[in-house]
């Protein structure tokens, strides 16, 4: 500040012919020490006043810089603001000093705690620590801080493990207690808002207890440091990041320090102390002793290498160096003024008021000869721009090492840059380290908040089926779209397996086999009938009704075919109109040979002639209406709500199941009612007509066969309802495949084996037994 303001009295291009003097008081960061200092100041160089003058008496001070602690600049603030003096702090960063309603008078040249708090909160989002504790310092710089990053930080999605508060009057017992909470912690990041005096305090017990390793963060009141930064607190503090005042060269400044003597600062107490404590010396002869011998005067500091004489950090001294030009420009703008911003004319000066000068640090925007601007916005704060620090050890002694830049005047997203320059972590690791509540959960699973704990702490939970998630820590999972499914890492959505009876597997090779064995088998007893249509066995099983009921029935066989391979809407409509009129073709001749065999019997009674009212003619026309009934049916089935292929994706998850649906469900369960009305009435009939005489046992093996029929469909039923996807088809399939075997075995086996194995009982007589010789 002395030197600022010498090198102003010392140059004619601000304020000349005006000198600028001033008056020093430490306040001992004591809150009543700093008011009473600051009182003395407004009210002059004697504390006594005159009661008779202390409201009226102007202030013989202008301006004042400081405070260096924000709980003491507001306390300075609040006290000094009816008397409209400007307060220019160069160390005071609590974003409450913003409201100009509250502190109208305060200036400052070091950024708000309301863009560093966000710097720090961006710092570790940038790092992806989402897992930290933090300590605070017990005043309003640490509270007020403290408040704004974590409000800042928490929207970064970061967790608080724990957040504790530190103050150098603290008993040890507090400090105790702070360092357990660390020790016990499993957050490996802390960031730490405090004071570099109460920090002091906290890294003496974490040395005495060995607490390393820990990845510190710091603010700009304590990171940068020098006297922190030592080979033991390194111990404690190794890869510290933090934010800092961006570092300055100020021209001069160095062979200004060391040119300073006693001589020429007399009545300077402070140098005079320092004096005595640099060079071991006393300036009183009663305090000469062996070990202390007088100061002669003529010691020369630029002998000394100390932190007096380092001007290598000159980060707050340049704040400082600011504050004091900015008041200086001020005053210059009062004397030289022609027009204010208001473009009034400007009062002659007889006086400078503090008020005046106060309008005027409003207006203050200048370059200072180091090349930085320097102004104040509506709340009285400069422009923020931080370093971005990390503690490394260079030369044997502890560095700050510039690692990027944080300028808050840069648009959003912008404002945090990284150079390329490599960082010291705690520990000495060579990586970032890691600081999660939880670890990362991988594609394929998503985040469950762990019940009574931050969102930060979380499992890991799989995906369920048919959900994928594919990017980390994902909170939700996706639902594949209907057609697709999850892979077995649920991290991608497949096409689900299209399924289907189809004639390259087994359970539709097999159906297909005994499907056209079948229809062989029906064939071969056609020709075999063919051939042997004259013989009495033959002729007396209505051969005409026999022949069409094989035909119906490879018909049946060979239907069971459409219901193999992959469904489109013509086999659909197939599979499904063909069983069903084939089933009535089929069930209608065996009705059919029923009742013919019912009417032959009744026919041998003397003078009844029945037979001429169900004759050949009769027989076809009955067996063709029957069938025609059922062939109207389908055509209104399928012109109206025709069966069409349809994929099933509820039964499954993991695949679709192509398969037909049946468009009409009144439609088939009409379809499978007539053909089931029709088996019934024909197997009521053949138990009617169980006791005709044994040799013509034609009835029974209708019976028999229609017992069988009814029983592979009424089986069918909860079959075809409980199996599921392509099974379902392999129901069907087998009930058409084992009631077709079931007629067929039953009605034409015993006359196969009659005709080709027992040749001698194709004859009229074994045919009719006892009977009288009658012709059918």
């Amino acid at each position: 500040m002395i030197f600022a303001i010498e090198e102003i009295n010392n140059t004619t291009d601000i304020l000349p012919g005006v000198s600028i003097g001033y008056k020093i008081y430490d306040d001992c960061s004591s809150m009543p020490l700093a008011i009473r200092a600051a009182m003395s100041l407004v009210n002059g160089q004697d504390e006594q006043i005159d009661p008779n003058d202390a409201c009226t008496k102007s202030s013989p001070v202008h301006a004042i810089i400081g405070q260096s602690g924000s709980s003491l600049s507001i306390g300075v603030a609040t006290s000094i603001r009816p008397f409209s003096i400007p307060l220019v702090s160069y160390f005071a960063t609590c974003a409450c000093l913003s409201n100009r309603n509250e502190y109208p008078t305060f200036f400052r040249t070091i950024p708000s705690d309301y863009y560093q708090s966000r710097a720090l909160a961006q710092l570790v989002k940038h790092f992806g620590w989402t897992w930290i504790g933090t300590i605070r310092s017990d005043n309003d710089y640490g509270h007020n801080g403290m408040s704004t990053f974590l409000q800042a930080v928490q929207e970064e999605g970061v967790c608080i493990e724990y957040s504790e508060s530190i103050y150098r009057t603290y008993p040890r017992e507090k400090f105790l207690k702070v360092v357990d909470v660390i020790k016990q912690s499993t957050a490996k990041v802390i960031v730490a808002f405090t004071t570099f005096i109460d920090m002091e305090f906290l890294i003496k017990e974490l040395l005495l207890q060995n607490v390393t390793g820990l990845q510190w963060i710091g603010s700009e009141a304590w990171i940068s440091i020098e006297s922190l930064a030592t080979e033991a607190n390194y111990r404690v503090l190794s890869g510290s990041i933090g934010v800092a005042i961006p570092n300055a060269v100020i021209s001069n400044l160095k062979e200004f320090l060391v040119n300073v003597n006693l001589q020429s600062s007399p009545g300077n107490d402070g140098l005079s102390d320092f004096w005595q404590n640099i060079f071991g010396c006393t300036l009183t002869a009663q305090n000469e002793t062996q070990n202390a011998k007088m100061c002669t005067g003529s010691e020369k500091l630029s002998e000394i290498n100390n932190q007096y004489t380092e001007v290598s950090e000159l980060r707050i001294t340049n704040n400082v160096y600011k504050a004091v030009y900015a008041i200086a420009h001020s005053l210059h703008n009062l004397y030289t003024c022609t027009k204010n911003s208001m473009n009034r004319t400007c009062e002659k000066l007889t006086k400078v008021e503090p008020w005046q000068v106060l309008y005027n640090m409003k207006e203050v925007n200048i370059t200072t000869r180091n090349g930085e601007n320097v102004y104040f916005d509506e709340n009285g704060d400069p422009s923020a721009r931080y370093e971005l620090i990390n503690w490394q050890v260079k030369e044997n002694m502890v560095k700050f090492v510039t690692i990027g830049i944080y300028d808050a005047s840069l648009p959003r997203g912008q404002q945090f840059v990284m150079n390329n320059r490599s960082i010291v972590w705690a520990g000495f690791i060579n990586k970032v380290p890691m600081s999660l509540c939880s670890q990362s959960c991988p594609p394929g699973t998503r985040k469950a908040v762990q019940k009574g704990k931050p969102v930060c702490c979380y499992d890991c939970i799989p995906c369920a089926e048919g959900e994928i998630s594919n990017v980390t820590d994902s909170i939700d999972c996706l639902k594949c779209p209907l057609e697709y499914r999850s892979n077995d890492q649920r991290d991608q959505c497949i096409l689900k397996d299209v399924e289907f009876l189809s004639f390259g597997e087994v359970m539709g090779i097999i159906p297909a086999i005994f499907s056209l064995t079948g229809a062989s088998l029906t064939t071969s007893i056609i020709c075999i009938f063919f051939y042997y249509r004259n013989t009495p066995i033959v002729k007396a099983n209505n051969s005409e009704l026999s022949f069409l009921l094989l035909f119906s029935l490879s018909l049946c066989f060979l239907c069971s075919l459409t219901f193999i391979g992959q469904p489109t809407g013509w086999s659909c409509m197939l599979r499904h109109t063909s069983f069903g009129i084939t089933f009535v073709l089929c069930v209608s001749c065996i009705l059919g040979k029923t009742i013919v065999v019912l009417m032959v019997f009744r026919a041998t009674k003397p003078g009844n002639n029945v037979m001429k009212w169900f004759g050949p003619s009769q027989q076809r026309l009955s067996v063709l209406g029957l069938t025609l009934i059922q062939v109207f049916i389908c055509i209104f089935w399928i012109t109206f709500s025709p069966p069409f292929p349809s994929k099933n994706m509820r039964s499954y998850k993991e695949k679709i199941i192509l398969e037909c649906n049946v468009g009409s469900t009144l439609g088939f369960y009409i379809v499978l009612g007539y053909i089931g009305l029709l088996s019934i009435i024909c197997f009521i009939l053949s138990f009617l007509a169980r006791k005709l005489p044994d040799n013509f046992n034609e009835a029974k093996f209708i019976t028999f066969s229609m017992l069988i029929f009814c029983a592979v469909w009424l089986a069918f039923i909860p079959a075809y309802i409980s199996s599921p996807g392509k099974y379902t088809v392999a129901v069907e399939i087998f009930a058409i495949l084992a009631s077709s075997f079931g007629l067929l075995f039953c009605i034409f086996a015993h006359k196969c084996y009659i005709i080709l194995l027992k040749p001698e009982k194709n004859t009229k007589k074994s045919v009719m037994g006892k009977m009288p010789t009658k012709s059918i």
